[in-house]
């Protein structure tokens, strides 16, 4: 057996473009007004934190189904926010959830956690939200 000595590290980032759909949040204002929009997003907002957490400590413990009961409930909040891409990532965990595809699940689970963390900025900056 040879051993050959590795001198070079290669990182990946993985860095995806996320947005929010101006248009549900429009809809959302229009129908709600500013200060009712503002609340809805904000608890959109903590709401998607937690469970995107949550999608995590359910994964470790091998929790399939509480998992995907988690997927889908951040499907229908992120899309009435207007966050789709976040929303069809979360579709994908349930698919691979479906296929029992545990390398599958994983890796869309990071993606789903990775656009979540990105999304929650990009809503953030867009609404100017101050605490």
């Amino acid at each position: 057996m040879r051993v050959r000595k590795m001198n070079h590290v290669l990182e990946i980032r993985l860095n995806e473009t996320v947005h929010v759909c101006q248009d549900r949040l429009s809809a959302l204002y229009a129908q709600l007004g500013e200060a009712g929009a503002e609340d809805v997003v904000c608890r959109a907002m903590e709401e998607l934190a937690l469970r995107l957490s949550h999608c995590s400590r359910l994964h470790a413990a091998g929790e399939a189904d509480e998992l995907r009961k988690c997927a889908r409930s951040l499907i229908a909040i992120s899309e009435q926010i207007g966050m789709l891409v976040l929303a069809r990532v979360a579709a994908d965990v349930i698919e691979a959830l479906d296929g029992n595809d545990g390398p599958a699940v994983a890796a869309t689970l990071s993606r789903l956690l990775r656009i979540g963390e990105q999304s929650l900025s990009a809503i953030w900056d867009l609404q100017d939200i101050t605490i």
